[in-house]
Parts: structure tokens; C-alpha cells; sequence
């Protein structure tokens, strides 16, 4: 977009049109990054020349999009990157929906993010977490049992507590740990939005059969007893007044275990109680909460038997499962507010374990580009080539990934090279000088040897060359940047992985403010002293020293001491 006049320009128009004005480096370079800050596009992805890539953005109905949701726009994103023969994307998960962390949510749910739908795996975690951190605090977080929250002693019930109880109750499948709590509430939230559950359908009816779990731990006489005070606690309530589900548990807490008072309330609607009375429910859609009565009327046919009765549940509406939702979320996935909530007995666990997947948030998909090779009826020689410069300046170069090169049957070493040389000239700006030199483990080779003739089945080769001339690599950004820096945090974190960071006054390493008792809350002091020069050095107070009196004593006992990080960095600041 031009500068000038704001008219729309071609990639590669440097002069406008429209207003003649003509577009300087820095202008574009603006342009660029202002598109990768843009959070308004439904879609945002970067591959580079390599088939590397990087997913930025995606907004379903929930960021913007009326037509298209989330899914659909995956959808046609792997379909792309299959298409361009792409060889891995990386994604940050940030993802949010109902005001909630979907990579929180879906670890409990799936075991993985809501990108593992596509393939998306564990890439790399914040902190110095791994593949194993991560399936750990899967398993521990999304396997409590439901029952360390139901177990109350003599404490008066809960919000959570009766929230729990319903949604056992109204469920035709056991819930037994968190993953089933959420894995059943997040169903009804999909039905309710897709209008299966709407009011103004009747509601679904749940047969229940002879097989129920309730013959394996109640005789009918203890589900007879529980009943007959329920309906009895129901004819004492005057008129048409309804009874709440929590009112009735509770006048009836004495009669027999949770587990089976929670079976009875679920079984209770369409009862025959005595002198002619039914008993009716309902569920209040604004609150989501079950009230009992009873009324004139007959039982049906098929409710002789308590096992074999039918119950017609009506679910909360979609507002009210929503906010159920955020309630547990806050009562059992969020690592700042579940403390009041979970149990002692498992609180640092959960704690850490919901931390963990909070703090994973890099995920990457493999599209196995090892699987691009045709029949092996074919015979063009396809080989994937790596190369190593033999000259290393000052800063670091990494060794980019490898590149398939494609020769014809009788190809010799000289072409490999050349073609070697084409393929990353072509893909990398930085290597527009580069020159192939020796092909490794075949010094001594002939360069009109055929390949075929002396790789044979090999499917990979490794070439040694050099840049020609100025290589200009200090013109190009780097992956890290061209500053030059060094991650070493007590985490065992060794490289930047987004997360908050500050550099040591004395040594410049950078660490993480979490790490440093700093909290995400809180600023960045103005002076910082990283542990290691602090334990080297003695405790200066800086009350009546200037800040350059403080580093230079710091700096010097840091020096005198024994594995120090080397040269020093004095420049200061966060990530």
C-alpha cells in the first residue's frame, strides 16, 4: 500500500501509480510488519522458500468471521500447506474461546491442543519444559477424581459441589474425573449451539435399562427408602410450591450415601407416590437448576420398576452452560484461582500440572517430507543434500535444512555440486555466494564420477563449501536477531521462547523475570543481578553507592571468580 496516497501497489512496484511517490525500503519494511501485527485477518500464515513455516492467526466467528468457522478455516489451511509441499508449520497457542484457554481446555478434553486435530504435536514448552512434562500434566490434571471435590465432611455444600452432582446426575455415562466432567459439559455446549436442545423442541428422553450401575451397589429396598423420603419431604411442602434439587438432597442427606441420593434425584420425575400424586421436574433454564413437586396424576406404564423408568431431562440453556463452564474452568484449570478451591490433598499437583500446560504453548506438524520420493520405478536420482561452510565468521551461522535435489540418471558429481549450489542460491538470500566445494566422505572422488555409481541407494549427501567474496551475513536477520545474546536461566532454558526476560547489570545473560522471583505483574527493576554474579560477588547495597559504582564492584568479583560466563554484556532489557 503506498505511503503517499494509501493506493494499492504490486510486490514488486516501487513507484506509485497514482502519486508518483516512490516507496522506500524502510516504507515497505513498515507495511510488512504492520501485516503480521494485523489481528483482523481470519487467516495469517508465513512458508518460506525452504518449506518451512509458521501459522499466525486464526479467526473463526469468535474473531471476526460471520461465515466461516475455526474449523473450516484449518481446513483449507492443511489442504494449502499439502498442496505447496510444505515441509513443517509451528504455531503458537494462544487460542481463546469463551473467554477460556483452549490449549487448557483440550489438553483435558483430547489429550492434545485444539491444532492436534490437524497433527499438531508438542513442540517445544516455555520454562525448559518437555514432551514429557507436558503428557504428564495431562495425564495428573485431567484424571482427578471427581470424588476429592465431593468429600465434605461436616462443611456446608458448595457451589462446585452441586455443580458437579447435577451434571452427574443428568448424564447417561459415569463421570468419574475432571475429563469426563468437561468432556460431557463441552457436548451439551456443542449440541446447544448447533439447536438441538433449543426450548421449543421437546426435550431428549434417556432410557435407562436393567444393566444400571445402580444393581451393583444398591438393593432395591435402599433405593425404596431414599424414595419414600423424598416423597415424603414432598407432600409436607404446601400447594404448588417447587422443591430445589439442593433442598431436597439436603432434607434427605441422612437416608443414604451421595452417590445414591444423587441416582434417586435423577430417577425421581414421573414417580408414583401415594393418593394419586406423581412426581413432576422441571429445570430452570436462567440458573440450570432441577426443582421437584408433586401433582395430580398417574405414573406411566413402564415406571413399575426403578430401573426400567424413563427420565425426561431437559438441559440448561447455552447461556448457563457457558458460565458452568467458566466456573469449573476457574475451579479446576486456572492455576491462580482453582488454590480455594482444590482440595490440599492434590492442590500443588494440580497446580502444577495445569501451570505446565499453560506454559506449553508451541506446537509444530511434520508433513514428512521423507515421503515425497516417487515409485521407485523412477529414474531420476532424488537426493536430500545438506551443506557445512568451512569458514564460521564471528557469529554463529547455523546449517540450514536440507534440500532435495533432483539429478538425471546419469549425473555426475560436478552437476551434484552445481545443483547443490543452485538449490539454496535460490531458496536463501544469504547463500547468493555460495560456492560447493567437496562432497564429505568422497574427497578424493573424481568429479566425472557418476553418482548413481557411487551413492548408490543413499538418500542423502552432505557438501562442504564456502562464500565467495563479502558474504554480508550481518545485513540478514538471523533466527535470533543480529544482536548477540545468551539465554541461561535457572529453568534450564538456553535459548528465547517468549517468555518475559531480563538481562543481568553484570553479565548480560538473559533469564526469565518468573524465574528471578519477578512476577508477570509486576515492572522490571531498573538494576538486576542475576543469582550466579550475586553468590560470586558480596552483598553491596546501593543506597550509597551510584548504579556504575555497583556494577563495577559486582563486576569485578564476578570476574576474580571461577566459571564465569565469559565477555560481558551491559546493555539491559526485557523481551
Amino acid at each position: 500500500m503506498c505511503a503517499g496516497c494509501g493506493d494499492i501497489l504490486h510486490m514488486m512496484e516501487s513507484r506509485c501509480k497514482s502519486c508518483n511517490h516512490v516507496m522506500t525500503i524502510e516504507e515497505v519494511e513498515d507495511w510488512m510488519y504492520q501485516q503480521l501485527e494485523n489481528t483482523t485477518h481470519l487467516l495469517h500464515g508465513v512458508i518460506h522458500a525452504n518449506g518451512f513455516g509458521h501459522l499466525l492467526r486464526v479467526n473463526g466467528r469468535e474473531g471476526g468471521s460471520r461465515v466461516l468457522s475455526g474449523h473450516y478455516i484449518m481446513n483449507f489451511w492443511d489442504r494449502l500447506c499439502r498442496m505447496l509441499g510444505v515441509r513443517k508449520i509451528s504455531v503458537m497457542d494462544v487460542s481463546k474461546k469463551h473467554g477460556l484457554e483452549l490449549r487448557l481446555l483440550h489438553a483435558i478434553t483430547k489429550g492434545h491442543p485444539w491444532y492436534g486435530d490437524w497433527g499438531y504435536e508438542f513442540g517445544a514448552g516455555s520454562f525448559a519444559l518437555t514432551r514429557v512434562d507436558y503428557r504428564m500434566a495431562v495425564e495428573d490434571l485431567s484424571c482427578l477424581p471427581l470424588s476429592i471435590f465431593l468429600s465434605q465432611g461436616r462443611k456446608p455444600r458448595t457451589h462446585l459441589q452441586d455443580l458437579i452432582s447435577f451434571y452427574q446426575s443428568i448424564s447417561e455415562r459415569e463421570l468419574v474425573n475432571v475429563r469426563d466432567l468437561f468432556c460431557f459439559l463441552m457436548s451439551l455446549i456443542h449440541d446447544a449451539q448447533k439447536g438441538s436442545l433449543r426450548s421449543d423442541i421437546p426435550p431428549c428422553k434417556k432410557h435407562k435399562t436393567c444393566e444400571s450401575r445402580a444393581l451393583c451397589s444398591w438393593t432395591m429396598n435402599d433405593i425404596s427408602r431414599v424414595e419414600e423420603a423424598m416423597f415424603k419431604v414432598l407432600r409436607a411442602v404446601s400447594g404448588s410450591t417447587w422443591v430445589s434439587w439442593r433442598a431436597l438432597r439436603g432434607a434427605v442427606c441422612k437416608v443414604g450415601s451421595p452417590e445414591l441420593l444423587d441416582y434417586c434425584l435423577k430417577e425421581l420425575k414421573g414417580k408414583q407416590a401415594s393418593q394419586g400424586m406423581v412426581v413432576n421436574a422441571r429445570c430452570i433454564s436462567d440458573s440450570g437448576v432441577m426443582e421437584y413437586r408433586l401433582e395430580p396424576g398417574n405414573a406411566p406404564l413402564n415406571t413399575s420398576s426403578a430401573l426400567n423408568s424413563i427420565l425426561v431431562t431437559q438441559y440448561p440453556c447455552n447461556e448457563r452452560l457457558l458460565q458452568d463452564l467458566r466456573y469449573l474452568y476457574e475451579c479446576m484449570l486456572c492455576p491462580e484461582t482453582m488454590v480455594s478451591h482444590m482440595p490440599s490433598t492434590k492442590r500443588d499437583l494440580a497446580v502444577s500440572a495445569a501451570s505446565t500446560l499453560r506454559d506449553c504453548k508451541q506446537f509444530v506438524k511434520n508433513f514428512h517430507p521423507e515421503n515425497i520420493f516417487p515409485a521407485s520405478g523412477s529414474k531420476e536420482i532424488q537426493l536430500f543434500c545438506e551443506v557445512e561452510l568451512t569458514e564460521q565468521s564471528e557469529e554463529y551461522i547455523p546449517n540450514p535444512p536440507p534440500e532435495l535435489l533432483v539429478l538425471p540418471p546419469d549425473a555426475t558429481i560436478a552437476d551434484l555440486k552445481l545443483e547443490a549450489m543452485k538449490a539454496f542460491q535460490e531458496v536463501y538470500l544469504m547463500f547468493r555466494r555460495f560456492q560447493a566445494e567437496e562432497l564429505m566422505g568422497y574427497s578424493c572422488v573424481d568429479e566425472s564420477t557418476q553418482v548413481k555409481l557411487l551413492l548408490g541407494s543413499a538418500e542423502s549427501v552432505r557438501i562442504r563449501g564456502k562464500f565467495i567474496g563479502e558474504n554480508c551475513l550481518s545485513r540478514y536477520r538471523m533466527e535470533r536477531g543480529t544482536e548477540r545474546w545468551i539465554v541461561d536461566c535457572i529453568c534450564g532454558a538456553m535459548d528465547d521462547d517468549g517468555e518475559r526476560m531480563l538481562a543481568c547489570d553484570v553479565c548480560g545473560v538473559w533469564q526469565h523475570t518468573r524465574c528471578s522471583s519477578i512476577p508477570d505483574s509486576e515492572a522490571v527493576p531498573t538494576n538486576f543481578y542475576c543469582l550466579r554474579c550475586r553468590c560470586n560477588g558480596q552483598v553491596i547495597r546501593t543506597s550509597d553507592k551510584c548504579k556504575d559504582e555497583v556494577v563495577n564492584a559486582v563486576r569485578g568479583a564476578a570476574a576474580a571468580a571461577a566459571g564465569g560466563y565469559g565477555k560481558s554484556m551491559t546493555n539491559t532489557g526485557v523481551s
